[in-house]
């Protein structure tokens, strides 16, 4: 049975960021959807206004009716609710696999790479919605202007995705257009190296049609050297030579400018662009955005001017509110390039003042393959505290029991250049000691993808 032909949709782990915007598509289609967590949140809560029934606990058996159950890549193959409906010979699909079956209904654009996706691809909706395009958009985050926040319904034909490189999930589906923003070593517990990585990312360009369009970061030496090479390819970047290039950077406090200059043949200025978000990364993602709507026949005004009312996504250096004075940031990087990157934009908007650093770990794989890089990655930072580490359900490996927070802040304790680093624990823990060493003028970005926003949450709610 395919999606588009079921009416009755069943969604396990419908409270995570990127199977409820699945669940919230359903519903608008006309479909009866149920859904189910390990406990509320307020995602689910947002899934139950816009009609999601949903049960927590995850023990039972689906819901009578159901015809395809769809799964979170957090719900591992043996979970009761999984069982009962292989039991009872009910389908199942993974996000990614429903994520492409919804995507074939239209024209798609797909935003993919290692770092920035979320961003750029809020970024390209936004350019879209200006344009009158009217597209779909389904992001891995929240869009201030969604009003399903990860999710934008439209009527266009057109249908901009971010598309996840973890699991190779991007392979399922079939763009008309790819935007390629970096590729780094990532996800090393599915992929056996950056080679496999390439590989896989190729096979997803490779499944572009003839006239499709790719978008490729120049300043990546991976994605262009080795994937830029489709008949129609569109370059970006800052600093090597591309298509278009975003030139005379400056920033101030609260805001960024670049020149955007296209480069056939000659340098043909367009104009300025503005952001409100911080960060050379940002300046990137906006390069890779405004690139894909320029080759899409966008008007560069249209594209100022969304760029002008973008004020950033949720938990993408989100100002959540202030502790005392201290000005509190959630931020969702995990990885070595993000969590640079989020230091030197803070640096750039928050120059005289000083930075402390509260950082979830994100998965034990992750923190003991890329150890070395995470251990300079904090440089710049003046106090950063450890939390534990955010363990993944089903992602984790016996082997790696023993990485630990306190084993980072030991590497880090054998460098002089890394910054004073201390141990939280677990988010109690974590949020009294970030408390007791918080001043009045401190930037706090409190960091990581897992559980850790609840501790930004809590230092601007209760005094």
């Amino acid at each position: 049975m395919k999606l588009r032909d079921t009416q009755r949709v069943h969604c396990i782990g419908a409270g995570g960021i990127g199977l409820s915007a699945v669940a919230k598509l359903l519903v608008a289609e006309g479909k009866r959807v149920t859904g189910s967590d390990v406990k509320p949140s307020g995602i689910s809560q947002e899934l139950i206004e816009r009609g999601v029934v949903m049960s927590y606990g995850q023990t039972g058996a689906v819901p009578d009716g159901t015809e395809i159950v769809v799964y979170s890549d957090a719900v591992p193959y043996d979970n009761p609710e999984r069982a009962d409906a292989r039991a009872h010979g009910i389908q199942e699909m993974s996000y990614a696999e429903a994520l492409g079956a919804v995507s074939r209904e239209r024209r798609t654009i797909a935003v993919s790479g290692t770092n920035g996706k979320s961003t750029t691809t809020a970024m390209l909706g936004l350019i879209l919605e200006s344009a009158g395009w009217d597209p779909t958009v389904v992001v891995g985050s929240k869009v201030p202007g969604f009003p399903l926040g990860n999710l934008r319904l439209g009527e266009g034909e057109w249908m901009v995705v971010e598309a996840d490189d973890y699991h190779a999930h991007m392979l399922h589906l079939r763009p008309e257009v790819i935007v390629l923003t970096n590729i780094e070593e990532e996800h090393l517990d599915y992929f056996k190296d950056l080679g496999d990585i390439v590989r896989t990312f190729q096979s997803f360009v490779d499944a572009l049609p003839e006239d499709g369009t790719l978008i490729v970061n120049a300043d990546d030496p991976v994605s262009f050297e080795d994937l830029a090479h489709h008949a129609h390819t569109v370059t970006y970047g800052i600093e090597a030579a591309a298509d278009y290039q975003a030139r005379a950077l400056r920033a101030g406090r609260g805001t960024q400018a670049f020149e955007l200059v296209a480069t056939p043949g000659h340098d043909e200025p367009l104009g300025t662009l503005s952001l409100a978000v911080p960060g050379r990364f940002n300046v990137s993602n906006a390069l890779a955005a405004a690139s894909a709507a320029l080759s899409l026949g966008v008007p560069f005004p249209v594209i100022r001017h969304a760029f002008a009312e973008f004020s950033g996504i949720w938990r993408r250096f989100e100002r959540v509110g202030t502790l005392g004075g201290a000005e509190v940031i959630s931020d969702y990087g995990h990885h070595p390039t993000a969590i640079r990157g989020t230091i030197a934009a803070a640096r750039e908007f928050y120059p005289d003042r000083r930075l402390l650093l509260v950082y979830q770990p994100h998965q034990r794989n992750r923190t003991r393959q890329l150890m070395s890089q995470f251990v300079t990655a904090f440089d710049g930072a003046d106090l950063l505290i450890l939390s534990d580490i955010y363990d993944v359900t089903g992602r984790e490996d016996e082997t790696d029991a023993g990485v630990t927070s306190a084993l980072l802040h030991d590497e880090l304790r054998r460098r002089p250049e890394s910054p004073r680093a201390m141990v939280g624990g677990d988010l109690v823990a974590t949020e009294r000691l970030v408390r007791e060493h918080a001043r009045p003028d401190d930037v706090v970005i409190v960091m990581g993808a897992g559980s850790i926003d609840e501790v930004a949450r809590a230092l601007v709610s209760r005094p």
